[in-house]
């Protein structure tokens, strides 16, 4: 696999003095940067920029949903991404693949599929030397740096709930043992909002565990025409890898290591908790039309993802602008409409774009 667990080079992105992020960060008015973690946020900046143009080779527009998609590599995360067919959406997700130098594995949602099929089993081996049976572990398809769960809510809960564990811990218990997975490890599902028949409604502890929800919608005139006229032909793009597994490992610790202001963790968390029906800080808007807020978890996301904005953007350190940009894809996914937003047809969308508005940085 194209990453293990060796200590990143030092060379690549990420300097010794910010790879532990356990350790507290000084605001950034008394952060003293050194010449390197300026070079490799920078050099990121420029890995990013060529990521872009690699996938523009195979990915036409989308433009966002691309940006989106590296900013959930960047961060370690995992990302849903929802439009209707024909958007390029499992493409992408291969394509991504590919520039990566990862090992890729696609997973098809059906409603027969069984946990044991992401996951793996254990099956008997024979040893035809010795004629002793043992019992030995088959990986799932789910053990691979980059997983794609294609149509995710085709499946029942209970197969979906095999993506739990995997997701969160990035680890896999079979019986009594519990293996870990490659590292970097993350998952993109596709899910279709239109189809409803066959299919199931993602459980809100699932929806939880992707760090964004990304929207795909429908190209240009001049988009599409072009997809139509490379697509149709006899030309292949030929996609050429931009980064390894363990540069994307020390990218991740640069994300985390990017300071950020008291102020800005404020913000974010006021931004979520104002989500919350029964927080004394939510509107009045929010008591009659949610039934429930987001998690902790989102204001974790939203200063992560601000930290990636900055290090991409060749910032030194993540502000209120990032928050902003990626709050959408954030909250989306995690603010549950009660049934008097649907009578009075009141989207979650409309209700975080209000919250937005309203919320002075």
């Amino acid at each position: 696999m194209p990453a293990t667990g060796e200590p990143p080079n030092p060379n690549n992105f990420a300097t010794t003095d910010t790879m532990n992020s356990n350790v507290p960060m000084p605001s950034p008015a008394e952060r003293p940067y050194s010449s390197t973690t300026v070079e490799a946020v920078a050099r990121l900046a420029t890995k990013r920029d060529a990521l872009m143009a690699e996938l523009g080779k195979a990915i036409v527009g989308q433009r966002e949903v691309v940006e989106n998609v590296l900013l959930t590599i960047f961060c370690g995360g995992h990302a849903l991404i929802i439009g209707v067919p024909g958007l390029a959406k499992t493409l992408l997700v291969r394509s991504l693949g590919r520039v990566l130098d990862l090992q890729f594995s696609r997973i098809q949602f059906t409603p027969d599929l069984m946990p044991s099929d992401i996951t793996g089993t254990d099956i008997l081996e024979e040893d035809h030397e010795t004629g002793r049976r043992r019992q030995v572990f088959l990986p799932g398809p789910v053990f691979a740096n980059l997983v794609l769960a294609d149509e995710i809510n085709r499946t029942p809960p209970k197969t979906q709930a095999a993506m739990l564990q995997v997701m969160q811990e990035r680890e896999v218990t079979v019986g009594t043992k519990t293996y870990a997975m490659p590292t970097p490890f993350h998952v993109f599902a596709t899910q279709n909002p239109i189809e409803q028949e066959g299919t199931y409604v993602l459980p809100e502890a699932q929806a939880d565990r992707f760090m964004f929800s990304i929207q795909t919608t429908y190209p240009t005139h001049a988009e599409e025409e072009r997809v139509v006229r490379t697509t149709t032909g006899t030309d292949v793009a030929e996609l050429k890898p931009v980064l390894t597994g363990n540069e994307i490992v020390d990218i991740q610790k640069l994300v985390r290591a990017m300071p950020v202001s008291d102020e800005v963790i404020r913000y974010a968390v006021q931004l979520v908790s104002k989500t919350r029906p029964e927080d004394p800080a939510a509107p009045q808007y929010v008591k009659d039309y949610v039934r429930w807020g987001a998690s902790p978890r989102a204001s974790q996301y939203l200063i992560l993802g601000a930290k990636a904005r900055a290090a991409v953007a060749g910032k030194l350190c993540a502000d209120y602008e990032g928050v902003r940009s990626v709050a959408r894809q954030v909250l989306r996914h995690r603010v549950m409409a009660n049934f008097n937003a649907r009578a009075q047809k009141v989207g979650v969308a409309e209700l975080i774009e209000k919250i937005l508005k309203e919320t002075a940085a």
